[in-house]
């Protein structure tokens, strides 16, 4: 027999192109298993003779694998070498599938038939192996050519790609070049346009420039020629006010002589009326406390004169000056009548100080704004000072009539009412006198004065009219409630008397309180209303008092522990006990040391406000 020469089905050399992408791949696997199913199939594979039974020491196994080609020669002398030797069986590899193609999926069903090397295989399988194997070798020749093309295509179509993007880079330069001059252009001709319009605008203004020019030359001849009679109307004013004033000091002139020819005639019937006043004096218990009060105070009473056009029977206790200051406040305020609100002339200067007295809060911002408004409306050139003050007043004073004066914000209250006040007068010095008048209208402890009642048939109702009782519904108030209107207009006078600006100027400020509290100490007797107004006044304005005055407020105190609150006493059940116990906690608790609520934060805001 002669032997086979045996080759390794699979490629010598590798793949030129190890690095397919997978979809070539695939493409190549889809490629040979179509070639693979092509190709006719081999034959089964028979069991070998030597396999079959037949015993092995029989036959010599010789198997020869040429890794290399070799000469002829050499094939020819191996040849004649081996039949020489031993017969033997030609061997074959084509049982072992080694192509890489063919391991991916099917695999021989080599586990249910054993195989061996040596094969006795006939010529023809052996050609028809090697024209597979050639088979095989071709078509992976057209896969790597045609796999050669298609990367030939690829750089091609790349490098057009890569001309075509070129080519569109260049064409967009060339555009945007283009587009750019077109920008230009056409910026050039928007200026040229905004310049001719800008130059139109110009010449425009200037036009109606000289036009407002022209017309504010106009106005201004229209102006001067209203300041001027402007000025004529205030000089009639002021001549007028200042005629009204002169008849006015002649009016004050004129009843001061009369007053003083009558106190000439009272003094002059003094000692016969001495035994008649002693007698009332001894009668009235209040007077009798009040004697040795006011001459440990080393003060004197002042003289009781008849109040003209009142009922007899009546005293008044209060000091001469006092009497004589609110005289001529009385008659300066009486020159204004006092329906005269009821004007149409002037009832709108009426709401408009009502409206602004009205919208008055204790803050420092609505301090400032009312003040302002006030002072506006007092130097209105239409409305006449007098009447403008004597409205103003008017409205100030009734604030305690339309506020609730029980109330624990009215302190707060007062005091804002007090720095309005302070700074209307400050602008508006005639004020001042028409305010006091309403005070001292309203409230007699105002002056201070107290008007005494003899006996039962003076205390009547024209009587408790004239100390301050009020009308509701017909009918006089209580004494309660007349006590809690003393109480609210003497904290309003002394709120308006201790407040103090710096730099503002007080026309009647905490020199006139000292004043008012040593004639009150010494004119006024020790009774429950004078109690109770005597409280007020050192609740509100005490604690500037004894800033200011020091060691000489505390013997004002001292004359108060000493005397006034043991007079007090001495009258039993007919003083309200809270009298008292106001004035002791007052003493007592040293309320002058501390601050009054609502008083410091607003005066220093206000003083920097109106430096």
């Amino acid at each position: 027999r002669a032997f086979t020469r045996l080759e390794l089905r699979c490629p010598r050399a590798l793949d030129p192109r190890p690095s397919w992408t997978l979809g070539e791949v695939l493409t190549e696997l889809d490629a040979l298993e179509a070639t693979r199913r092509a190709t006719p199939p081999t034959p089964l594979k028979q069991q070998p003779e030597w396999a079959s039974g037949g015993s092995a020491r029989k036959k010599a196994f010789v198997m020869r694998i040429e890794e290399e080609d070799d000469t002829d020669e050499e094939d020819d002398n191996d040849n004649e070498a081996a039949r020489a030797l031993v017969t033997g069986a030609r061997f074959s590899c084509n049982d072992l599938e080694c192509s890489s193609f063919e391991e991916s999926g099917d695999e021989i069903e080599c586990g249910s038939t054993s195989y061996h090397l040596m094969e006795k295989r006939s010529i023809e399988k052996s050609i028809l192996l090697e024209l597979e194997r050639d088979h095989h070798l071709k078509i992976q020749e057209e896969v790597r050519s045609k796999l050669s093309s298609l990367e030939v295509c690829h750089q091609n179509e790349i490098q057009r790609a890569i001309s075509a993007f070129a080519r569109l880079q260049k064409y967009a330069e060339s555009r945007k070049e283009i587009d750019r001059r077109l920008d230009v252009q056409f910026q050039r001709k928007i200026a040229e346009v905004l310049d001719k319009h800008l130059s139109m605008v110009q010449r425009d203004h200037e036009q109606k420039s000289q036009i407002v020019e022209r017309r504010i030359r106009d106005d201004a001849a229209v102006e001067e020629a209203k300041r001027r009679e402007q000025s004529m109307k205030e000089e009639k004013i002021k001549q007028e006010r200042a005629r009204q004033e002169a008849e006015a000091r002649q009016k004050a002139t004129a009843k001061l002589a009369a007053d003083a020819q009558k106190a000439a005639y009272e003094a002059a019937q003094k000692e016969a009326a001495e035994k008649e006043a002693a007698k009332s004096r001894a009668e009235a218990v209040s007077t009798s406390s009040q004697i040795p009060q006011n001459s440990v105070a080393h003060a004197t009473m002042a003289t009781s004169t008849e109040i003209k056009s009142e009922l007899p029977g009546i005293k008044i206790y209060a000091d001469s000056s006092a009497l004589e200051a609110e005289s001529r406040r009385r008659t300066l305020h009486d020159q204004v009548p006092s329906n005269i609100y009821l004007s149409k002339e002037y009832s709108r200067y009426d709401r408009q100080i009502g409206k602004s007295i009205s919208k008055l809060m204790p803050t420092t911002d609505s301090v400032k704004a009312r003040a302002s408004e006030l002072i506006k409306a007092l130097d209105g050139q239409d409305c006449p000072r007098p009447i403008a003050c004597r409205l103003f007043a008017d409205k100030m004073i009734s604030i305690v009539k339309s506020r609730n004066p029980t109330d624990k914000t009215f302190g707060k209250l007062a005091f804002a009412c007090g720095y309005v006040m302070l700074l209307v007068t400050n602008q508006v010095p005639d004020a001042m006198d028409y305010l006091l008048a309403e005070f001292n209208k309203v409230c007699m402890y105002t002056v201070p004065k107290h008007l005494h009642a003899l006996n039962a048939q003076a205390r009547n109702t024209d009587y408790f009219r004239l100390i301050g009782y009020q009308e509701e519904d017909g009918k006089l108030q209580s004494t309660e409630k007349y006590l809690v209107n003393v109480v609210a207009y003497v904290k309003l006078y002394a709120a308006m008397v201790q407040t103090e600006i710096k730099g503002v100027r007080h026309p009647h400020g905490l020199a006139e309180g000292w004043k008012w509290l040593a004639m009150f100490l010494n004119t006024l007797p020790a009774i429950p209303a004078t109690a109770f107004a005597l409280h007020a006044f050192l609740k509100v304005a005490g604690f500037a008092l004894h800033k200011k005055y020091g060691s000489q407020f505390m013997k004002i105190l001292d004359v108060i522990s000493r005397h006034f609150i043991p007079a007090l006493k001495a009258q039993g059940s007919k003083v309200h006990p809270e009298a008292i116990n106001n004035l002791q906690n007052y003493l007592n608790d040293k309320i002058y040391l501390e601050e009054p609520e609502g008083q410091y934060l607003a005066q220093q805001l206000l003083s920097k406000m109106f430096l």
